[in-house]
């Protein structure tokens, strides 16, 4: 099968606008050319990753309304989210760039005078109905009209917590470029974002924008908004390049060889956001735990420590039967085991890679505790003996 049927007028008629549009015509014929299109669907690098939950649904459901479990998902007071103002982001960054994490897997990044913001999702929910669906755990840390210009926006893939129809439609109206995937720019087209400024890669593929080299770069995982995922528009991790330098954004991935490819190709980094939340043993082929996401960054990296790791796809919306706060946790033990630098900026927070990193575990005073279960004994600093109050044990923070 190489295409499919089109939705009668009746149907689509029927279809909420955040379902988007199918890709068509010449876009359609140019999916179909890409080397990573075959037998009518995108393919994943490192062969086929299983996209829905695996394992029997009772045993899924049994997970997920377990009432402790629940209790975790959620924090236990308002999350600290620093309210990002203009006086935050209007002086240049002092050493040419800066990261402000925006929630879940929206960034701006400031990279040598040019401004590009990361899967931008400010609306409530992510979900294609504004009743209904993954709610936000923390407020947005400024409005969207008050970000200010971006010379341009990058969309990793069409799930509704990467791609938002309230905010693309809020930025349509700007005269900033977009750099998607194959077929993404259907979507964008639908929601009244002008041909002329889109940016429509497929893997390997680059763009010059602002002085800036973009380029798409694989990733693991699978697309779809409507009532059928067809597997027509490509999904995508990301590199950026100034000339001095060079960032990566994951897009929703899970953890493949093609790390090190990418790495050898276009790192070092100065810095990496990376997707570590909304794993799970159920779908352990398209997301990445903390383990593999930091396991990420050292392939990036050459196979040693370097640049700094910026957690995403975390704290906002509880998207998985992990506690809310696990992937903050796990991150800080993961990466110190590694001995790799790490932010963990409040939303809305910015901080230069090279500078003084936020590195305060901000969650733990609105979370409950979270399980350290793989943590070996270490003993603390100090410590005169190895008896069991001179260790940190397992399980405790």
């Amino acid at each position: 099968m190489t295409g499919f049927r089109p939705l009668s007028s009746g149907l689509r008629a029927l279809q909420p606008a955040a379902f988007g549009a199918d890709p068509s015509g010449e876009r359609m014929a140019r999916i179909r050319r890409s080397p990573h299109f075959e037998n009518g669907v995108f393919q994943n690098p490192g062969g086929t990753a299983r996209t829905r939950p695996e394992g029997s649904a009772m045993e899924f459901a049994k997970t997920f309304f377990d009432s402790d479990g629940r209790k975790q998902r959620a924090p236990q007071g308002r999350i600290p989210v620093h309210a990002t103002t203009l006086a935050d982001l209007s002086k240049p960054p002092a050493t040419g760039l800066r990261l402000t994490w925006m929630g879940h897997s929206s960034v701006l990044a400031e990279i040598d005078g040019r401004r590009v913001l990361f899967d931008p999702v400010w609306g409530e929910r992510c979900s294609p109905f504004p009743f209904a669906g993954p709610k936000r755990l923390h407020p947005v840390p400024l409005p969207i009209a008050a970000l200010g210009p971006v010379d341009v926006i990058v969309i990793s893939h069409d799930h509704y917590d990467h791609l938002d129809m309230p905010t693309i439609k809020a930025l349509a109206g700007t005269d900033t470029v977009f750099a998607v995937p194959l077929g993404v720019g259907a979507h964008l087209e639908h929601w009244g974002v002008s041909a002329d400024r889109l940016r429509e890669l497929d893997w390997h593929e680059s763009t010059q924008v602002a002085g800036l080299t973009l380029t798409a770069t694989p990733a693991r995982h699978f697309c779809g908004r409507g009532l059928r995922n067809t597997q027509h528009t490509l999904w995508a991790s990301w590199v950026v390049s100034s000339g001095e330098h060079r960032i990566y954004h994951s897009g929703d991935t899970g953890y493949f060889d093609g790390f090190k490819d990418i790495g050898a190709a276009f790192g070092p980094f100065d810095a990496t956001m990376i997707q570590l939340g909304a794993y799970s043993e159920f779908w352990p082929d398209i997301h990445m735990t903390p383990e593999q996401a930091v396991r990420s960054h050292l392939d990036l990296q050459g196979g040693s420590p370097g640049g700094v790791l910026l957690p995403i796809h975390w704290g906002t919306f509880n998207l998985a039967t992990h506690a809310w706060a696990e992937p903050g946790e796990w991150t800080k033990d993961a990466a110190e085991e590694a001995g790799q630098a790490v932010a963990f900026p409040r939303p809305g927070e910015p901080f230069e890679p090279a500078g003084k990193l936020p590195a305060e575990a901000w969650w733990r005073a609105v979370s409950q505790p979270i399980a350290h279960p793989w943590r070996r004994p270490r003993i603390v600093e100090g410590a005169a003996g190895s008896s069991k109050g001179d260790l940190d044990l397992a399980g405790e923070r």
